[in-house]
């Protein structure tokens, strides 16, 4: 894993942010194998990686994730807990060993959603003692914050329940308490999208004014960038008009990073110069070219990303597979003179 990560600081990108790393020993991991930062032990194995990384003039931020009702497998209680019993959409995730139907959760309890926000911040202060040089967290992609976000999935009746104003305060004491655990000099940013591993389509049922909600909560918290997310992160995010990561310009002051589909250099630079975003990030066009920094300014070829790196398993070592098989099917392709 450590040669993993350092070779995106190798291949030129200036910032890395980990995979979803789970945060407590209760509910929050979601996928076997998943990492963690729970524990002295986890801590010191991530420091291997964070000095990888720096040697080779990159920083790192430590993603942390609470899966919440998606959760696939988790060692160390039964049964998944979300903000209602409201069975998500979709199958569980092949490539991260899940199979079938996701199980119907248990609505958190006021003591259980304490020990969340808990483990977010203790996680935070893990990811700092490890090297880390921030954290981002969570709150996207159908994980928990994003359940607690989502009408349809949010049935609750109580404070964290109802409007879209409250069924954000869930970000913000975790927001409050991360930062309140690691300081005002530490770097926290904020992950946010619509779309979820289980619902690509999904949108906010308030459409722009819960973006306006979301965004001005997160302009008023401690936090020191968002980092929006789309499968395409330059269309529209309610059919026309503004992309997510602009209405997250719109509606805060804070740097934002835009991400999806931005593998394709014009895509990219277009988010920059039309002032959509102060960043971008790669997700599968990182996994595709962990050099594609270097690659961009040698103009050398993109490639569009190749499932297989994945597919069966998402794990190093059916990428390593795959790419001895491209090499290999290059390599037979070459006719001599």
């Amino acid at each position: 894993m450590a040669e993993y990560y350092s070779a995106f600081a190798a291949g030129g990108f200036g910032l890395v942010i980990t995979e979803g790393t789970y945060t407590d020993k209760a509910f929050s991991q979601g996928y076997r194998y998943q990492p963690g930062l729970t524990d002295d032990t986890q801590r010191d194995a991530w420091s291997r990686v964070v000095e990888g990384v720096h040697r080779h003039g990159g920083r790192i931020f430590a993603q942390l994730m609470h899966a919440g009702a998606l959760s696939q497998w988790n060692p160390y209680n039964g049964g998944t807990r979300g903000p209602s019993a409201v069975k998500p959409r979709g199958q569980q995730m092949t490539v991260y060993h899940g199979s079938g139907d996701y199980a119907l959760p248990e609505p958190l309890s006021q003591e259980e959603i304490s020990v969340a926000i808990r483990g977010f911040a203790d996680a935070a202060v893990l990811a700092r003692e490890a090297g880390f040089d921030g954290v981002e967290i969570h709150g996207a992609n159908g994980y928990l914050l994003d359940q607690f976000l989502s009408a349809g999935v949010n049935l609750r009746d109580d404070r964290y329940g109802g409007g879209i104003e409250r069924r954000v305060r869930l970000m913000v004491e975790v927001v409050e308490a991360v930062r309140a655990a690691v300081g005002p000099t530490f770097v926290v940013g904020v992950r946010i999208s619509q779309g979820k591993v289980n619902d690509f389509t999904y949108k906010w049922s308030e459409g722009e004014a819960a973006a306006a909600v979301v965004f001005g909560t997160l302009d008023s918290l401690p936090v020191d960038y968002i980092h929006t997310t789309e499968f395409e992160a330059w269309q529209p995010a309610f059919g026309a008009g503004l992309s997510l990561a602009a209405l997250a310009k719109k509606y805060s002051r804070k740097p934002v990073l835009a991400n999806g589909g931005l593998h394709a250099p014009a895509q990219a630079t277009g988010m920059i110069e039309r002032g959509e975003a102060a960043f971008v990030s790669l997700g599968r066009g990182a996994l595709m070219h962990p050099d594609w920094v270097r690659r961009v300014r040698e103009a050398r070829a993109i490639e569009e990303f190749d499932r297989g790196l994945i597919s069966p398993i998402a794990d190093l070592e059916n990428a390593r597979r795959h790419r001895e098989r491209m090499r290999a099917q290059s390599r037979s392709a070459v006719t001599t003179p």
